[in-house]
């Protein structure tokens, strides 16, 4: 019998591609269990020996995801780009179980839409979020950069010569930017949370949040 979604765990990979390959191999490694499952023999073969389970399937087959217990884990990712018929048929077979918390691949936002609309929980475009932190980064400001679904960014950085010897108070950058300063890391020092005392230096490393738009507003002042 199927467990319940409160017992339910492990993650469904379906396509091994860049992206379902990766986020299998990465899930494993973190002690997660996987079923990994592609409809390439060559595909399935080639991870045989990195991921414990895997399996040549047709998930685009209901029967398939029926066979290998899809129902019983907590999130199966759709990892299939090259062909959107195969993606959407997919995502449907996974929403007619009702068990799974789906997150689907898209490689358009027409194709997103269309995912949203069957009922997938969460899609994301992984070549235009990579495309979109690498442009940030080629910038020459940031040193890393993580992007949320509602425009909301994290960012590490070296903090704008403006600011610098002084407290957050001082600096008053939540008025000015509207952005946060979350912590401060001084080189062979330990990360610390920020507080309005905090004093920041040209050598820190400051990790900053807030809406996308005004964080690049703020670290444009960094140049």
């Amino acid at each position: 019998m199927p467990r319940s979604r409160a017992e339910a765990s492990g993650v469904l990979v379906i396509g091994l591609g860049r992206f379902g390959a990766a986020l299998a191999l990465t899930l494993e490694r973190l002690g997660t269990r996987v079923l990994a499952m592609d409809t390439d023999a060559d595909l399935v073969q080639a991870h045989a020996a990195q991921l414990t389970h895997v399996v040549q399937a047709d998930a685009t087959q209901a029967e398939a995801l029926a066979e290998v217990g899809a129902s019983d884990f907590k999130v199966a990712v759709v990892g299939v780009g090259s062909s959107i018929e195969s993606s959407v048929l997919i995502t449907a077979n996974l929403v007619d179980l009702g068990g799974p918390v789906i997150w689907a691949k898209a490689i358009s936002t027409a194709h997103g839409k269309i995912l949203r609309r069957i009922g997938a929980h969460h899609v994301v475009f992984p070549e235009a979020d990579a495309g979109s932190r690498v442009a940030h980064l080629v910038n020459g400001r940031l040193m890393d950069f993580i992007e949320f679904d509602d425009d909301f960014a994290i960012v590490k950085m070296r903090p704008p010569r403006s600011i610098h010897g002084l407290s957050l108070t001082e600096a008053d950058i939540r008025r000015t930017y509207g952005v946060t300063v979350v912590g401060v890391k001084s080189p062979g020092k330990e990360f610390r949370y920020a507080s309005p005392d905090t004093v920041v230096e040209a050598h820190d490393v400051v990790i900053v949040a807030g809406e996308t738009t005004k964080i690049d507003r703020f670290t444009h002042q960094a140049k």
